[in-house]
């Protein structure tokens, strides 16, 4: 294995973490498409950051990603609570226009922009390590930097704000009741995954961010009954993908996001399966 191989799989593992822990509780808080929709968002403030600076890969890059990111996130907020439509509908309703403007943007006026459609779809973890800034005298991958600060940023988050976050995730009403603010924590969550699926975005692309977000996340809540825990397992579940994906991708010779995301939909088939409580083969066993 190449120092490259190693550290395309350090980028995959921190940012599937990163994305777990925030996963954890957009499917408890039935909200797993919200990344999918953010991630495809986020296109039109990048290439609007690159009409006014000329620049794919800067902060403001990430500012204005982010900003359409939660554009995308009060969007449908505001069109639930309206009661014109269901939230999935909502959902439905902003995302492809937001991501469509996108696309014709990088068409019409941002064609020297290097975007590619391919890698905003599918990513470019493979050459992740080629893309370097200089850090302490050394040149290091610039996603290794972005996603490594992300995913501290990202569990220090959860660390302070884990008993709001806990309560407004099995029970919005009773936090906001309780005095934690469960609405306004609802929403520090949204905006986070909204900064989070734009570092996604530059790693794995638009289709492949759901998969980082909500799978393993998904496949520990078969493992696990407890909150704590289940976000333990989710990052342990990112980690093995990514080793796991990788390893076949390179075999193959196919897609490393790809194969990563495909791998932990594996993983999540066997916990499916297998699962000691929640597993068909478990409840198949039990007593009627």
């Amino acid at each position: 294995m190449t120092p490259d191989d190693v550290m395309i799989i350090v980028i995959a593992g921190l940012l599937s973490t990163s994305c777990a822990v925030l996963g954890g509780f957009l499917v408890l808080r039935g909200q797993a498409l919200l990344p999918d929709a953010v991630s495809h968002a986020v296109l039109p403030g990048i290439v609007l950051i690159f009409l006014l600076t000329g620049e794919r890969a800067s902060l403001w890059t990430v500012v204005g990603a982010t900003a359409f990111g939660v554009l995308c996130v009060l969007g449908t907020d505001w069109l639930r609570r309206s009661g014109v439509v269901e939230s999935d509908a909502a959902l439905a309703l902003v995302f492809p226009a937001l991501f469509s403007l996108g696309i014709l943007g990088i068409s019409r006026f941002a064609s020297g922009a290097h975007i590619d459609l391919d890698s905003a779809i599918y990513g470019d973890l493979t050459f992740a390590p080629l893309r370097t800034m200089s850090l302490f005298g050394a040149d290091v991958p610039r996603s290794l930097v972005i996603t490594a600060v992300a995913t501290v940023a990202v569990v220090a988050l959860v660390v302070v704000l884990w008993r709001p976050l806990q309560a407004a995730s099995f029970d919005p009403a009773f936090a906001e009741l309780a005095g934690l603010r469960g609405r306004l924590i609802g929403q520090v969550l949204l905006v986070a995954v909204a900064g989070l699926a734009v570092v996604a975005f530059d790693s794995v692309g638009a289709i492949l961010v759901i998969t980082f977000f909500v799978v393993p996340a998904s496949t520990a809540r078969l493992l696990t009954a407890r909150l704590g825990p289940m976000l333990v397992v989710a990052a342990g579940c990112g980690w093995v993908a990514s080793m796991a994906g990788h390893g076949v991708a390179v075999s193959l010779d196919t897609s490393i996001p790809g194969t990563i995301g495909l791998t932990s939909g594996v993983l999540f088939v066997l916990a499916l399966l297998l699962a000691p409580r929640r597993g068909l083969l478990a409840r198949r066993r039990a007593p009627t």
